[in-house]
């Protein structure tokens, strides 16, 4: 684990979070006296996988004639009937 005062933090603070992010204990001190640690927060969802990219390639729409502005033709998409 390493300490760093609150004027290193601030000089160092882009390379101090990579450090955290890379599994490094941070910890950032005041006066001498620990204040603050850095760590990596918990990551949401889970890895895309080869898999799940051959899966949206399978499901991709190809669009044929004049290229159409987003809006109207979500707009067109939502109106249809099915």
């Amino acid at each position: 684990m390493s300490e760093h005062s609150v004027g290193d933090a601030e000089k160092h603070l882009s390379d101090l979070i990579d450090r955290a992010l890379a599994g490094e204990g941070v910890v950032i001190t005041r006066d001498g006296r620990p204040v603050v640690a850095l760590h990596p927060l918990p990551s949401q969802g889970r890895p895309v996988t080869p898999a799940d990219l051959d899966w949206l390639a399978m499901r991709r729409v190809t669009m044929r004639g004049p290229r159409e502005d987003a809006g109207p033709f979500v707009s067109r998409l939502r109106d249809e009937e099915w």
